[in-house]
This record gives C-alpha cells, structure tokens and sequence, in this order.
C-alpha cells in the first residue's frame, strides 16, 4: 500500500481536532499517558463511573495545543461504552471568549445538553425555564426597537408559549445568537439574567437535569456527563476591579457552576494553576484542576525519553499509514523521511507538544513531498525559530536563560511571558512536574 499524499496531508492539519467516536479518526490516536506523567482521563472516568449517582464537578486543564480536547474526545467515547449519556461541546461555539459571565455559561450548558437529550428522545417540560427565556425575549425586543440604527436588530425573539411545541434548545439559541453576536444585546441579556442566576441553576437542576437522570435510568444507562470544552480559552483580561475574568469565573462565581446536579467536567485556564487563587478553586470544586502536560522527549536529568519519542514518531507514521501496525509503519520510515535520525529529530524538536509537532510537519507538507530530507527539517525549524524570537524581548531571553538552568516557572507572570507564549513547556514524570525551553528556541545565540 503507497502512501496516499493527499491523506497525510489533510490529516496533519494542525486545525483539527481528532473525533474518537468516528472510527477513522481512532486510527490516528496514540495514548501518551504513559509518557505525560499521569493518565488523567483515566482519573476522570474512574471518578464519574465509580461516584455513579452523585454529581461530580471536575476541572481539567493544559497548555495551548497540547492535546486537551482530544483526550476530552476519548473520554466522551469511553464514558458512553459506560452506558453514559455524555454531553461534549465546545463552549467558544456559544460564547465571546473576550466577555464571558455566568449566566452565559449555564444557558450554553442548558442548551447543549437539552438539545442532546431531545435528539435522544427524552422527554422535557420546562416551564419555568420557559418563562424565564420569555421574559428576556420581551426585554430584548423592548429594549432594541431603539437601537435599530446602530446595532443588528434582534427581530421578533419568540418563545413559544405552546408547552407541546416548545425547544429548550432552540429558544435559548434564538436569543444567545444574538447576544454572543452584540455587545449590546449581551449586556441587556445580562441586566435580566444574572440577578436570577440562581433560578437558572435551579431550572436547568430540576426541569432538565432530574427529568432526564430519571428516563435515562429507565432507559438502562448509567447517567448524565456534561464535558465543556474551550472554557481554557477565556481571555485573562480584567473583569472587575483588580479581579480578571478567569478568576472572577472560576473563583468568585465558581460556587455556581459547581451546583449543576450531574456530572460535569470544565476545562479551565492554565494560568490559574499559578494563581495565588489556586487553593481558593479547589476549595470552591473540591479538587484541583487536572493538567495534561507535554510528551516527555527527556527526562528530567536532560537525557532523552526514548518511550516519548517512540510514541511521536508513531503519530506521525500513523498519519501516513492509518491502517498497519506499529512495526509494520516504522518499515515505512523511508518513504516520509531520508532516515529515521531525521524523523528522531523533528519529534524532539516539538518539545513533545502535539499541535506544534503536527505544525512542523505541515510545513514539511507544504513545502515539499517526502521523503523529507535533513536539510528541509532544518528549514523549517529556523523559520518556526525566527517566528517565536521576533516575539521575545531582553527581559524575557533572561527568564528562558533561568529556566533553562531552575527547570522552573513561578507565579502568574513568569506564566503570562513564558508558557502561553509556548515559549516553556511543562513536563511530568513520578517526580512531579519541571518546566524547560521549547526546543526550537535552543541554540540560539541569546542563550548561548
């Protein structure tokens, strides 16, 4: 079997995020839990399938492109060979990550999971949430008549008052299409929803949720999983007073989104792991945020992690060679790569950060048919070199140069400059965790 290049192509796509309920997809997998530290979703599932009928709020979290919703994905497909109903959405499909409140965040989840739950034919009456959504509906549509000069106007926003007819989902879509698309639309939404934020959780508890927890029992399953996906993505800008809005999210409203009574999982932003808030979270969901970190490539001491580098070099192979085995894929190394040193490298060189490894192959892809040579990868890594150094001022070479000998990053500033940037990596082992440099910043002359 040749290797079908248009495939391999469309399938390093840096973009896109492996679905593991579709069976193609499954094909590219590979499970790095053995070499990330910790199986984290394993500690996920375990908790949901063995806390059964009490709700459990987990947090989950990770470094940009390092593979969350991925494995988000896998839990999903596990959860339901559980007999679970699971939920998983991307929450930056419903919401403006820029302006983020929690009322947006639980009409997201309210119209996620009853759109599911009406697709799987489960039965809702949801009169008070009805209610609620009609008195937004009028004052939206009181309230824009005047600005229709200035923003897009809303339109009629109905809400059925038929209770045989009325969508949970659809009415909540009507009226959060247009707030995610106005923030003028958004604030009017909020003057109305926030004050009746806690009848909102008590609605989507006990006219969603309950009803649903009860026919899915009758139906033999095993229970109700929501998993919201993105809220990573938040953008850390201030929010109130000296408060950003991750913190103002998760630490002073957290309490509200851990009220939901079914299982739920949210992934949360990295840097409040570095956050002096970072007790007050776990107080608020009752554990502390599960990370993803990297693929280890090396070890702590500054060898190479040969297992690590062994399960990057088969994502890349298995993105060229799907259907055969292990063994046999490493026999094709000659077709992708002049030799598998130059395969060897360009796995190291990712820091065993999975987007960015499927980033350097892209460029490969772009620029050229493999089998790649030695000389290409080193194209391509100092033009990803140049791109991150034109980023990095005086102050910031200093704090690589710190990490690059503590093997640390401490606080939410170093955290903000070093790590979001993708300029440090996180690494676990037994141990715990270390931080060090993004490989392909190594060698340069500010470091020397």
């Amino acid at each position: 079997m040749s290797l079908n290049l248009g495939q391999f192509f469309r399938a390093c796509n840096p973009r896109y995020t492996l679905n593991m309920a579709n069976p193609e997809d499954r094909q590219y997998y590979i499970d790095f839990a053995p070499v990330r530290g910790s199986n984290v979703i394993r500690e996920l599932k375990r908790t949901i399938a063995f806390s059964l009928a009490e709700p459990t709020c987990q947090l989950f979290t990770g470094h940009i492109g390092c593979g969350k919703s991925t494995e988000l994905s896998r839990l999903k497909t596990e959860l339901e060979a559980e007999k679970f109903h699971v939920v998983y959405f991307e929450s930056s499909q419903d919401l403006d990550m820029a302006d983020v409140d929690i009322s947006d965040i639980l009409l997201a989840i309210a119209r996620q999971v009853s759109q599911s739950l009406e697709a799987s034919g489960i039965s809702l009456q949801p009169k008070r949430f009805q209610s609620l959504l009609q008195g937004a509906a009028n004052l939206l549509n009181a309230d824009i008549t005047a600005l229709r000069g200035n923003i897009p106007f809303v339109g009629d926003v109905g809400v059925r008052t038929d209770s045989e007819s009325f969508s949970l989902a659809f009415g909540i879509g009507e009226i959060t299409a247009k707030a995610k698309d106005s923030k003028d639309v958004r604030a009017l939404l909020r003057q109305h929803l926030e004050p009746r934020v806690n009848n909102i959780i008590e609605a989507i508890n006990q006219e969603v949720i309950a009803p649903a927890q009860q026919q899915l029992k009758e139906k033999g399953q095993s229970g109700l999983v929501v998993i919201v996906d993105n809220l990573d993505r938040i953008d850390n800008k201030p929010k109130f007073g000296d408060r950003t809005q991750p913190e103002y999210i998760f630490v002073e409203r957290g309490e509200q989104l851990n009220k939901l009574r079914c299982h739920v999982v949210y992934t949360i932003p990295l840097i409040l792991t570095f956050s002096n808030d970072k007790e007050a979270i776990s107080n608020r969901f009752g554990s502390h945020a599960k990370l993803l970190p990297m693929v280890r490539v090396k070890e702590r001491e500054g060898g190479d992690c040969e297992a690590g580098i062994y399960r990057l070099r088969q994502m890349v192979l298995a993105r060229a060679f799907p259907e055969l085995e292990e063994k046999e894929r490493l026999a094709r190394i000659p077709e992708l790569f002049d030799s598998p040193e130059t395969l060897n490298r360009l796995c190291k060189m990712s820091g065993g950060h999975v987007r960015n490894l499927l980033i350097l192959l892209f460029n490969c892809l772009q620029k050229d048919d493999p089998p790649f040579s030695g000389s290409l990868i080193d194209r391509v890594l100092s033009e990803r070199r140049n791109e991150l150094g034109k980023a990095i001022t005086a102050d910031e070479w200093q704090l690589l140069q710190q990490v690059a000998t503590a093997k640390s990053v401490r606080g939410e500033e170093e955290y903000q400059t070093l790590l979001r940037s993708l300029f440090v990596f996180e690494y676990c082992d037994e141990n715990g965790s270390w931080f060090d440099l993004n490989p392909v910043l190594e060698g340069t002359k500010e470091l020397q």
